[in-house]
């Protein structure tokens, strides 16, 4: 597809302009792009209901249909969003480390962007504002292809960005939307040219993108969030924070899919834990020992890994700590667990142990989330163990570059008899 290269090409040049804009640059064309969309907003709105109509029709989950909404508070979110954006720190150009590897000889370790990312993100819009400006205020270019439940809004917000740059020589190319996943397929070729991906979708999405490409791919594979609820609970918190665990936003990664109990607290916990989840019309499903103090359907293996997205949930009694953080360790995403106790060192266990981008101790898994943060926004959630783990923000998406500073030095002079020696005195 010459199409999709020749955008690969325009995305590559964009992000060398890019590298030269200063902070300001950006955060101007942020508020372009912020004033196009407040201009545009009765379009989008609109955009977005066709797509709505067109997913109850087609029988899309309630649950997915309340991810692809876009109406004027999400509007005001993503405006929102991009004013946070722009009082964040700058990340490009910060000076890491200073060495003097001899007189007159001085190493830099500089911050500076990745470059072009490629995109491709589940049927949620705001995503899309948020990756894109993300991207231009950390200096990348990005080409992104959304979920086609959200085409017409996609479209809709992409064309707004697209006009808002397209006067500024700078920045024309720099957001571009591909039209379809065969499109992103081709995309993937293109590993002279593309410097990352981050997949945001199902779990066979996500592989089969790791499978079909050289590029380097950001991101996680699924959701499976667990929080336990220890033997030091207060049965109260506990009932809070699994509520809103599951019930704030159930089709989102950072929801809870598995609740691990501790069995000398089961008793007097799951009652009523079950009895708010049936007034949230959660379905639950347990273990032996669950169902042995609550009427739910059994729990298969299959349960412990799957990412609902949905008012589902699993449930399974423990003996020990460190049954709960096996069954984690073994069973998570790596995405985000919890814990809830009063006991400090099992809170300290838990989390030194159990191996995932974010742990929390007497908190909802839902506050996983780059915004939440205070990073501004996000671009996803890395599972990775690379530069970038758990929300990646602004600083995920930089990374530095070495500069040398010399006065004619050559390697000749430190090789052989009469070898000078380096100093290698750290300045910062």
């Amino acid at each position: 597809m010459d199409q999709v290269r020749e955008a690969a090409i325009k995305a590559k040049e964009a992000s060398y302009r890019l590298a030269t804009l200063t902070l300001e640059d950006r955060n101007l064309a942020l508020d372009k792009i912020s004033l196009t969309l407040a201009a545009r907003s009765e379009d989008i709105l609109a955009a977005n209901s066709r797509d709505m109509e067109a997913a109850r029709a087609g029988g899309l989950s309630q649950v997915l249909i309340k991810r692809l909404r876009y109406d004027r508070s999400k509007l005001e979110e993503s405006l929102e969003s991009i004013r946070s954006l722009q009082s964040q720190e700058e990340v490009v150009g910060k000076l890491i480390s200073r060495t003097e590897l001899d007189g007159g000889l001085i190493l830099d370790k500089v911050s500076c962007p990745i470059g072009v990312i490629g995109v491709v993100f589940e049927a949620q819009p705001e995503a899309l504002v948020q990756i894109s400006c993300l991207c231009l205020r950390s200096g990348n270019a990005v080409l992104l292809k959304g979920g086609t439940e959200a085409r017409e809004t996609n479209e809709a917000l992409a064309d707004a960005i697209a006009d808002a740059l397209s006067s500024d020589d700078q920045l024309r190319d720099a957001v571009q939307l591909l039209s379809t996943r065969e499109q992103f397929r081709e995309l993937l070729k293109h590993d002279d040219l593309i410097d990352l991906i981050i997949p945001r979708g199902s779990n066979e999405l996500v592989r089969s993108i790791k499978e079909s490409t050289k590029i380097p791919v950001l991101g996680h594979a699924a959701g499976i969030c667990h929080t336990y609820v220890d033997k030091e609970a207060d049965i109260d918190m506990a009932v809070k924070v699994c509520h809103d665990a599951k019930v704030q936003y159930p089709a989102v990664c950072n929801a809870m899919e598995t609740l691990l109990v501790h069995r000398s607290i089961a008793g007097d916990f799951l009652p009523h834990m079950a009895e708010d989840y049936a007034h949230a019309g959660v379905e639950l499903r347990g273990d032996a020992g669950v169902r042995e103090i609550i009427d739910v359907r059994e729990a298969s293996n299959e349960d412990w890994e799957t990412e609902y997205n949905d008012l589902i949930l699993s449930i399974k009694i423990v003996d020990s700590l460190r049954e709960a953080i096996d069954h984690i360790n073994r069973y998570s995403s790596h995405h985000t667990d919890a814990i809830i106790t009063s006991d400090e060192r099992a809170a300290q266990m838990f989390m030194d142990m159990v191996d995932s981008s974010s742990v929390m101790w007497n908190a909802s898994t839902r506050f996983s989330d780059g915004y939440r943060y205070g990073l501004g926004a996000e671009v996803g959630i890395s599972t990775n163990k690379t530069h970038a783990r758990g929300p990646v923000g602004l600083e995920g998406l930089s990374i530095y570059k070495y500069r040398l500073f010399g006065a004619g030095h050559v390697v000749a002079d430190y090789s052989g008899e009469n070898a000078r020696r380096f100093t290698h005195r750290k300045m910062l």
